[in-house]
């Protein structure tokens, strides 16, 4: 069973955003790497890697911080935080997760 979003706060709609941006950039990186392994292009991939980076570190803040204020359980951090890891994944726990109903 799915931990009820206990109340709408300004975290949780941050960390739906950051989930939002963490997904892009994760698409953005998919486009970024033929350009700097095939073409040897290196600027986009490094900037967007940059950006991966900060967004993967901020998102997992976030999915403790929200997991603390809406009093989830550590398995619902644990489906969030693979989520991270997942390509596409975090558009995925946005969508089921996060939006109140």
């Amino acid at each position: 069973m799915i931990d009820p979003i206990q109340k709408e706060t300004k975290t949780l709609s941050m960390f739906r955003l950051i989930a939002i941006l963490e997904g892009i950039s994760y698409i953005a990186f998919f486009i970024t790497m033929p350009l700097k392994y095939m073409m040897e292009i290196m600027m986009p991939n490094k900037i967007v890697g940059i950006a991966h980076g900060l967004l993967f570190v901020i998102y997992v803040i976030y999915a403790y911080l929200v997991t603390e204020e809406q009093k989830w359980t550590m398995k619902r951090f644990a489906i969030l935080f693979i989520a991270s890891l997942v390509p596409f994944a975090t558009f995925y726990v946005e969508k089921k997760y996060l939006r109140t109903k």
